[in-house]
C-alpha cells in the first residue's frame, strides 16, 4: 500500500510540467520516414519466414535476426544472408569459416535486438501511460519526461538483453542457472551499455537539436519521424557496441556466434 501511495503521489500532475513543442515535419520527410519503416518491416517479415524454413542453431537468433531487420533494413538483410542464414532443415551445414569481424557483428546484433525490444516496449508504454515515466524519475529526478523514459528504456533493454545472452549461453554449457546468469551479465553488460550510449546520443541530437532547429520541436512517439530517428539511433548503437563486443569476444569473455 505504501508503494502504491508513493506512486500516486509522484504521478500527480505537476505545477510546471515540461511540454516541449512538437515538430511540424514537411510531407517529404514523412514519406521518407514511412518508407524506411515499411522497408525495415518487410525485411523483418522476410527473415522471420526464412528462419522458419532454415532453423537457427541457436534458437534465440530466430528472434534476433527479424528484430535486427527493423532498424538494419537492407543492410541488415545483406548481413543475414551473408553470415547468419542457416541451411534448410535436413541439409548439412556448409562448413564455411566465419571471420572474427562477422562473429562480432552477429554478437552485436544479438545484443542490440534485446536493446531494441526494450526500447520499443518502454517508449510505447510511456506513451500509452504517461505516469509510467514517474518510475524513471519524472517529477522527482527529471523535469523532462524524455529523460525519465530513457531510464526505463535502459532498464528494460538491459534486462531483455541479458535474457537473450542467457538463452544463448544456456544450451552451450552444462551449469547452474545462477552461473549462467552471471556469465550472461559478464558477457553483455558492457556491450548493452555501449549500445544504449550510442542510441541515446543520436536520439538526444535529433530530439534536442536537429528537429527543433529544422522543424520547431520534437518528434512524437506515435509519429513515423520518431521511429525513423530511432532506426538511425539503433545503427549508432551498433557502431558504439561493436568495438566493445570485439574486445569481449577476442578476450574470451563472450562466445563467438
Amino acid at each position: 500500500m505504501q508503494l502504491l501511495q508513493l506512486y500516486r503521489t509522484l504521478a500527480a500532475p505537476r505545477k510546471d510540467p515540461i511540454t516541449p513543442p512538437l515538430a511540424h515535419f514537411p510531407g517529404w520527410f514523412a514519406v521518407v520516414a514511412t518508407t524506411s519503416l515499411l522497408l525495415g518491416a518487410a525485411c523483418a517479415v522476410w527473415v522471420a519466414l526464412d528462419v522458419v524454413r532454415r532453423p537457427q542453431p541457436m534458437r534465440v537468433m530466430a528472434v534476433v535476426w527479424p528484430v535486427t531487420m527493423l532498424f538494419g533494413g537492407l543492410l541488415g538483410l545483406w548481413f543475414y544472408r551473408a553470415q547468419g542464414r542457416a541451411p534448410r532443415a535436413g541439409q548439412e551445414p556448409s562448413g564455411r569459416q566465419t571471420s572474427l569481424a562477422a562473429s562480432v557483428g552477429t554478437g552485436t546484433s544479438h545484443c542490440g535486438a534485446g536493446c531494441a525490444i526494450g526500447d520499443l516496449i518502454a517508449e510505447w508504454l510511456a506513451f500509452a501511460l504517461p505516469a509510467v515515466a514517474v518510475l524513471g524519475g519524472w517529477g522527482w529526478l527529471f523535469d523532462d519526461p524524455m529523460f525519465a523514459v530513457w531510464v526505463i528504456d535502459f532498464v528494460l533493454a538491459f534486462v531483455i538483453g541479458i535474457g537473450f545472452q542467457y538463452f544463448a549461453i544456456a544450451p552451450m554449457r552444462e551449469q547452474s542457472a545462477g552461473r549462467t546468469l552471471r556469465d550472461a551479465v559478464k558477457a553483455d553488460a558492457a556491450s548493452i551499455t555501449a549500445w544504449q550510449v550510442g542510441m541515446f546520443g543520436v536520439m538526444a541530437l535529433m530530439q534536442l537539436l536537429v528537429f527543433p532547429v529544422l522543424w520547431g520541436g520534437r518528434a512524437a512517439v506515435d509519429s513515423p519521424e520518431f521511429w525513423f530517428a530511432m532506426q538511425w539511433a539503433m545503427l549508432a548503437g551498433f557502431a558504439t557496441s561493436y568495438p566493445v563486443n570485439w574486445v569481449l569476444i577476442r578476450t574470451g569473455i563472450k562466445e563467438r556466434m
